[in-house]
């Protein structure tokens, strides 16, 4: 990507588009350019047509294309503060949690309790960590996310290409997620689909949760019993055919079973007790990955459990 400019950050600037940048939309190129700017100071300047791509004006939708000339009009960005650093104990966590690496992807093991991006109140992601560990690196990005006290395998993209790659295999199913979660009580052996729409709703507190409603979106996730502790708690596998918000604790919730530590849709005298067997986060893992290759092939990428969930079912097989 070359740039034209006096230097100043309220001049007009022109900036060619490199071939890894193929294939983004407009839109999405001027919120990574323009950080600090509105967005919808970035909509009013492309509805008006003060940003033009080869001279002419595009609506936000338009993709750009290798060698393609965008014209930014003046903007006053705001001053980008310095990114936090990751401690020393991140960076090494973070660099032991690779499960797999090419030319194209990265593959982690993301600790319960990291965010996979900063933003409300959180100034460090995992995306940002992995940023300032890998700086030769000059495309990192996300190609799908976990809740932060989610654990388990997390793709992320070294190239737009591998980036466009993955997210059209996803929008194809041809990636299989699988998940682990330990349930309250005993999970039937017949359940093995839940289909139920799933809406995002805000609360009076600006909190957002997710029910089963009938207007909401098409939801379908599949399941099967792995272990059993008793009637205590079962140990489940859980394949969400659809991607939905929340949508594998929401449908556990539904059944009747929700996970063991979900502070949003659990119980908290369940959880409670939980935490004196040593259950004391959610547990809810992304246990394995079957992706295609941007460079050929599949892959089965599987993330093992941390030892204090299995420390914990051990005692909890115990009783």
């Amino acid at each position: 990507m070359s740039e034209k400019s006096s230097g100043n950050n309220v001049s007009v600037r022109f900036v060619e588009i490199a071939d890894d940048l193929d294939g983004q939309r407009i839109d999405n190129f001027l919120r990574t350019e323009l950080k600090g700017v509105p967005k919808s100071l970035i909509y009013r300047i492309l509805r008006k047509g003060e940003l033009r791509v080869n001279k002419k004006r595009v609506k936000p939708e338009y993709r750009l294309q290798g060698g393609d000339l965008v014209r930014i009009p003046p903007i006053r960005v705001a001053e980008r503060s310095e990114a936090p650093k990751p401690s020393d104990g991140l960076q090494k966590t973070l660099e032991g949690a690779i499960l797999y690496e090419d030319k194209d992807i990265i593959v982690v093991n993301k600790p319960s309790g990291l965010a996979v991006h900063g933003g409300s109140g959180v100034s460090l992601g995992l995306i940002e960590a992995f940023r300032q560990i890998r700086p030769e690196c000059k495309f990192l990005e996300l190609v799908h996310r976990l809740d932060r006290d989610t654990s388990g395998c997390i793709m992320i993209a070294k190239k737009r290409s591998a980036l466009k790659f993955m997210h059209e295999a996803l929008q194809r199913s041809r990636i299989t997620k699988i998940y682990n979660a330990l349930v309250d009580g005993s999970w039937p052996e017949r359940k093995r689909r839940i289909d139920a729409p799933l809406r995002k709703n805000e609360l009076r507190s600006g909190e957002r949760v997710v029910r089963v409603q009938a207007d909401g979106k098409q939801s379908l996730t599949e399941y099967k019993v792995l272990q059993r502790f008793g009637k205590q708690a079962t140990l489940v596998e859980a394949r969400p055919i659809t991607g939905r918000t929340h949508q594998i604790r929401v449908h556990c919730q539904f059944a009747g079973h929700p996970i063991i530590g979900d502070d949003k849709y659990g119980v908290d005298e369940v959880n409670r007790y939980m935490k004196t067997v040593g259950f004391r986060r959610l547990f809810l893992h992304a246990a394995e990955l079957r992706i295609p290759l941007p460079a050929g092939g599949r892959m089965v990428i599987k993330a093992p459990l941390e030892k204090q969930l299995v420390s914990a079912m051990n005692a909890l097989d115990a009783q």
